[in-house]
């Protein structure tokens, strides 16, 4: 006799059953995935659209921190400023890498997340896709009138005529088609394919992307450099204030070329709100390719880069570079030429030294001499001391301090050559005891105390600082970003459409022609097409006139329907 396994927890436990508990379980209880369950369900996981969009927005956060704090590897003047400025603070941001983001662990790991989830994710859509291609267009419903989108007549032509006819109007519309002329004849058209080619467009191209970008970083280089007018770069490390090669770049990797800088020009708004903005930089050189290339002549402006040997030569900024000459002790020349002063403001207030390690006092013993101070384009003596009001050279005025001693330079430690270390120097004072100081126009000497020498301020040249920057991957991340863009484009405005046109046979000789589209998007286009390919098909199989008084009637026609959302 059969019993029913179906029994309630309330009923009471059969003879010789086990006491049992609700909360025991039961003897099919699903066990733990395992190892290898784990490990596909993670890589489920990871190859998710929606896994891939959270990385790239981990990424995007990520990077936040490489332009708050400043990089080591790009600015270490910058980032040894800003650790002392926040002594308390930088250990730790340290610690988590915050000064070398873009080569720190966690940040490697985003990325390295980031590029495995898009290859899992590309590779099946794309299997996917291509058979797609490759399937035939969905068969008919088989009640087309009850479609958001339909329209039907009963003509007089034949089956098959029909059906050839629509077929060969939906290919001229771009569709993709399957006839069926068995039993119920019909045709099943589709389009609208770019949709999902659109969107594996954009994440192939995300893919090249996150390679151009892997590329650049292993290969790419990157520099600084000021050059004086009249003076010349070559594409060689030790010419480099500030040098960034890539992880996988060696020296000798650089391309040979070089560059003078003939000269400098800018000019700035005069009059109006917007006085002392700049209108425009040039910078006029003239740079050849190789060795002994051919010498020829290029202007850099801001935006504008020269490309030259591979390499992209960028225009930073400027500033001006006093002529200056330091006379020591003995009236022997210690130090002679143009000297590079640093912008602090919009009006090129510039800060700056002068050095003569090897100046001699009146006995002919060494006695360094050091000068630090400002350059005023056009000058302005305020309450707050000495300004520029203009950033052009209105009314240039150099001033400076001057000290004595040991410049250390020989020191072994490394020194900023726009700062002068005056620990163990011996600042020049008046007769009062005050600090010596004094202002200068072009032409002017200043003569030291103690006739420990002499300082002519000469004349004045601008200087100009580049950014000569090679990336092997510049061109991949432009199609790949361009790329992006279509099929992003593709992906937003294109919409799946199918479109069917049934023939049924009625008696006497008669059909009965039904038009009927399908948009999951419920966007009129699919209305409109149906419309069309049934105007199309009317014309050319039109509905017979009903046998009525008015012989110019035709029979009536099914308007087009359209649900409403």
């Amino acid at each position: 006799m059969a019993t029913n396994s179906f029994r309630s927890l309330a009923d009471p436990p059969a003879q010789g059953d086990a006491p049992t508990s609700e909360f025991a379980p039961l003897a099919d209880e699903p066990k733990g995935l395992g190892p290898v369950g784990w490990l596909r369900w993670g890589w489920r996981s990871l190859t998710t659209m929606r896994t891939a969009l959270v990385l790239l927005l981990l990424l995007a956060l990520a990077a936040v921190p490489g332009s708050l704090v400043p990089q080591e590897g790009r600015q270490p003047a910058a980032a040894a400023d800003f650790r002392r400025r926040y002594a308390d603070l930088a250990p730790l941001l340290g610690r988590l890498g915050f000064f070398d983001v873009y080569a720190s662990p966690w940040f490697a790991a985003v990325y390295l997340l980031l590029f495995v989830s898009l290859a899992g994710c590309i590779v099946p859509r794309v299997r996917q896709y291509v058979r797609i291609l490759r399937s035939r267009p969905p068969v008919a419903p088989s009640r087309l009138d009850r479609l958001p989108q339909h329209v039907g007549w009963t003509a007089s032509a034949d089956r098959r005529e029909v059906l050839r006819t629509a077929a060969d109007l939906l290919r001229r519309h771009r569709f993709r088609i399957a006839v069926d002329l068995e039993g119920n004849g019909s045709v099943a058209a589709e389009k609208g394919y770019l949709r999902e080619a659109g969107n594996l467009v954009f994440h192939m191209a995300l893919f090249g992307l996150l390679i151009a970008l892997a590329v650049g970083s292993l290969f790419g280089t990157t520099g600084q450099k000021l050059v004086l007018e009249g003076e010349s770069f070559t594409n060689t490390v030790t010419q480099y204030d500030d040098f960034t090669p890539g992880t996988l770049t060696s020296a000798d990797s650089l391309k040979p070329f070089g560059f003078r800088l003939k000269g400098f020009s800018a000019t700035y708004q005069r009059s109006g709100p917007q006085r002392g903005t700049a209108s425009s930089f040039v910078a006029k050189l003239s740079y050849a390719e190789g060795d002994g290339g051919q010498t020829r002549d290029a202007r850099v402006e801001v935006n504008k880069p020269l490309d030259v040997g591979g390499s992209k030569v960028f225009l930073l900024g400027h500033g001006y570079a006093p002529v200056v000459t330091v006379r020591d002790g003995k009236g022997d020349v210690a130090w002679q030429g143009p000297a590079a002063f640093l912008p602090q403001d919009g009006n090129l207030r510039s800060v700056g030294v002068v050095k003569a390690p090897d100046a001699l006092d009146r006995n002919g013993k060494r006695d360094g001499l050091g000068f630090s101070g400002l350059f005023l384009p056009t000058v302005q003596l305020t309450g707050n001391g000495w300004l520029s009001s203009f950033p052009a050279t209105d009314d240039p005025v150099l001033v400076l301090t001057a000290y004595h001693g040991d410049l250390g330079l020989d020191s072994g430690r490394p020194q900023n050559v726009y700062q002068l270390d005056s620990s163990r120097m011996t600042q020049f004072r008046q007769a009062d005891g005050s600090p010596f100081a004094q202002a200068l126009r072009p032409g002017d000497r200043m003569e030291l105390p103690g006739g420990a020498g002499s300082f002519t301020f000469d004349g004045i040249k601008q200087w100009a600082s580049f950014q000569i920057a090679r990336n092997p991957s510049n061109s991949t991340a432009l199609w790949s970003s361009v790329a992006m863009g279509l099929g992003l484009c593709a992906s937003l405005f294109v919409r799946r459409r199918r479109v069917w046109v049934r023939v049924e046979p009625l008696v006497g000789g008669r059909v009965r022609i039904v038009v009927a589209g399908l948009d999951p998007g419920g966007t009129e286009r699919t209305a409109e097409e149906v419309t069309e390919l049934a105007d199309e098909l009317r014309e050319r199989f039109p509905a017979p006139r009903t046998a009525t008084a008015d012989a110019d009637t035709p029979e009536p026609v099914e308007p087009v329907h359209q649900e409403q959302k």
